[in-house]
């Protein structure tokens, strides 16, 4: 356990808010941790490497997830152990309402966490560790880092900070590696600073296998996936070379003719990206309850702000998802109208 009376050295973050950490977290009985809906590897990666983490540490420490995660990430140490509301929906709302501290990763509004949003509210004690942009004010401590690639090199830097380091084991190591390969496209995106390859490096040292980590993510494909991508290359993607925009419409429809399983589209809207001359890509995917929009741009192509001003989103400069409840066709026929002034606005 922590000593808070342990001076704080020097750190990436604000010493105030590490040692009122400090003392939230010696005070704080059971701990439950929680991320967003649909989560991706850097909700996960981040939510279990804490976990492995504070329990090396000698905390009670439980992970609730408001839905089942994508097929492949279910390799990931400590999965098994993870409360799924859509599961065990009591006990995950109870865990939550009733922890003496409540740990929020990687969303910056309680309603990303879906039908756990009233349990969060309930919480007695928040932290918030997220590097979205523009968070709400419900924590009692946030830790907010827009610079940052993943929320899992943000939970690396501020156990780093705190001191509990040497806490970081092989599980922990690799859930945190998770999320920085996710987030950061295998490396590639602009937010990978060097400071995110020493902090991948460390995580090497600890003893992450990288190729391991890379297949158990990128090579899982079950035929129906593979049968669904090629699909909608094929029959669902338009490019309007004008606007350098390409624009990915999955329905209901298509997505049962292929079978689909929760994380089957993640990643398709990059490949609209990849063409030559584009610098966006919408996706638009019909749920029972709504469309889910995903924009990816290129460059200074700023999606996030399309998102948060006409879908109910938000996220990172050129990396952003939001919804909408009217129909696919209406969804679709909105972007479409808004897109020409939104591209003049931004020229290249």
């Amino acid at each position: 356990m922590l000593n808070t009376d342990t001076e704080v050295r020097n750190t990436r973050y604000a010493a105030d808010d590490l040692r009122r950490l400090r003392g939230l977290l010696d005070a704080a009985g059971e701990i439950a941790i929680v991320a967003h809906y649909n989560p991706d590897g850097d909700a996960i990666g981040s939510s279990l490497g804490l976990a492995h983490v504070l329990r090396s540490a000698g905390y009670q420490v439980k992970v609730v997830l408001p839905n089942v995660a994508a097929g492949n990430l279910h390799w990931m140490p400590g999965h098994a152990d993870i409360l799924y509301l859509d599961q065990r929906p009591d006990e995950a709302l109870r865990t939550v309402r009733e922890c003496g501290l409540l740990f929020c990763l990687d969303f910056n509004r309680t309603d990303r966490v879906g039908k756990l949003e009233d349990a969060l509210k309930a919480a007695a004690v928040k932290v918030l560790i997220d590097h979205h942009q523009e968070p709400e004010a419900f924590a009692a401590v946030s830790f907010s880092d827009t610079s940052a690639c993943a929320t899992c090199q943000m939970v690396f830097d501020i156990v780093s900070d705190l001191g509990l380091d040497a806490h970081i084991t092989r599980d922990a190591a690799v859930c945190l590696y998770t999320g920085l390969v996710t987030d950061t496209g295998s490396f590639r995106f602009p937010a990978t600073t060097p400071h995110t390859m020493r902090v991948a490096a460390q995580l090497m040292e600890r003893g992450v296998q990288v190729a391991s980590v890379h297949n158990a993510i990128m090579d899982d494909n079950t035929i129906d996936r593979l049968k669904l991508l090629g699909f909608t290359l094929n029959e669902r993607m338009t490019v309007y070379p004008e606007l350098a925009t390409t624009v990915i419409v999955l329905s209901r429809t298509d997505l049962e003719q292929f079978n689909f399983r929760p994380g089957d589209t993640e990643g398709f809207v990059n490949y609209g990206l990849s063409i030559r001359g584009i610098r966006m890509c919408a996706f638009f995917v019909e749920r029972p309850d709504m469309v889910k929009v995903s924009l990816r741009s290129k460059g200074t192509l700023p999606v996030d702000r399309l998102v948060k001003a006409h879908f109910n989103g938000g996220g990172h400069h050129n990396a952003a998802g939001g919804q909408t409840p009217e129909p696919l066709a209406t969804a679709v026929d909105r972007f479409m109208a808004l897109l020409p002034s939104f591209m003049e606005q931004h020229p290249a």
